[in-house]
């Protein structure tokens, strides 16, 4: 449990870095915060002054406590040298490597810094890496969206690197409700793709397996539900297995029992991703479902999990390294002050054969 006096510091914090306090406005008195969180006047004070070290707050004798933005120049935020905060949502597995990698060597061109955090595509931990790229005083930020599909509770602090004109950019995803530019696959088209090979190999009942509170998950549904209406053939809801990023755990169990629901029936699936094709894949040899010949399965990303897993499997492209490179020249080059940047580039997949899909005969 938390001392209370760190509670104040934390919640004080949070409101300024989330824009909750403005700089140069007064803070409750010590009186005020005594009777908001029921603490003696000594935590109070002990929390004021540790704000205070921090350059959150100052204190004016005989007037009050107020706002400060002085944390942004001990950070060291300000040095000649410029940083640019990275926030993924992983950042050891699938493809976030090859993003994180494009972005470093961009950065490194131009002699710029990086400070990277990940969210585990949780918003409280969204919430910690925006709080420490405020407190840092990062000139730029680059962001995969956490759960870009749902509502976000952190908007707030995107709103504050605005208003302080810190420019950033979203890859991969973007919030919806947020006026951002982005960098991102065009996800409808991948499975659109995906669906369509499939199709044109035979296939009219295709199931699709997608993660639905990333709005990757919802585009890539989106393009499934396209190819399927060209070809005129059926949407199936029972034909449809959603995760989230909870249930992501429990996929395994879900696949065999979806599987085993439709196995008379689907000839095809389109994946997800190629990690969710790959357990596709897996669970299909604990059945014995013999891929492609009674089960022809599509995943998307071209991710070195595909490249190297013990069968190639068919998927689609995904610009890894070169997005993460192209997000990191926008952001140097917003920085520079350079006008017309643009604010959607959507990157066009392709397919990649490989042993997963058959003809459907």
């Amino acid at each position: 449990m938390k001392p209370k006096y760190q509670v104040i510091i934390d919640d004080i914090k949070s409101n300024i870095l989330s824009g909750g306090y403005s700089l140069g406005e007064q803070i409750p008195t010590e009186s005020a915060l005594q009777n908001m969180y029921n603490v003696s006047r000594h935590t109070v004070r002990k929390a004021i002054l540790e704000l205070s070290n921090e350059g959150f707050l100052r204190s004016e004798k005989g007037s009050g406590t107020y706002v400060s933005n002085q944390y942004r120049s001990k950070s060291g935020g300000h040095s000649n040298k410029k940083t640019i905060g990275v926030i993924t949502t992983y950042i050891s597995d699938y493809i976030f490597p090859s993003i994180i990698r494009g972005i470093e060597g961009r950065l490194n061109e131009d002699n710029y810094s990086l400070l990277l955090a990940s969210t585990n595509n949780d918003v409280a931990q969204e919430k910690k890496a925006l709080q420490m790229m405020l407190s840092f005083g990062v000139d730029g930020l680059i962001i995969e969206p956490t759960k870009s599909n749902l509502y976000n509770p952190n908007i707030a602090y995107y709103l504050s690197f605005k208003e302080q004109d810190v420019p950033f950019i979203m890859i991969n995803a973007y919030y919806e409700e947020l006026d951002v530019p982005f960098f991102c696959l065009d996800d409808v088209q991948s499975s659109y793709l995906a669906t369509k090979e499939l199709i044109s190999k035979g296939h009219t009942q295709i199931g699709i397996i997608s993660k639905m509170d990333d709005l990757q998950g919802k585009y890539r549904m989106k393009g499934y539900i396209k190819a399927l209406g060209e070809a005129k053939l059926r949407f199936h809801p029972e034909q449809v297995l959603s995760f989230d990023t909870e249930t992501k755990q429990d996929l395994c169990t879900n696949l065999k029992k979806f599987l085993n629901d439709n196995r008379d029936v689907l000839t095809a699936i389109v994946c997800y991703n190629d990690e969710v094709g790959l357990e596709v894949v897996n669970v299909c040899r604990q059945l014995h479902i013999s891929v492609p010949e009674q089960l022809s399965i599509i995943g998307q990303d071209n991710s070195y999990i595909a490249k190297n897993a013990n069968i190639k499997l068919t998927t689609l492209t995904h610009p890894q390294e070169q997005m993460g490179r192209d997000a990191a020249d926008w952001i140097i080059k917003k920085l520079q002050g350079k006008k017309d940047l643009p604010n959607k580039t959507y990157y066009q997949p392709e397919l990649i054969e490989g042993e997963t899909v058959a003809l459907n005969t």
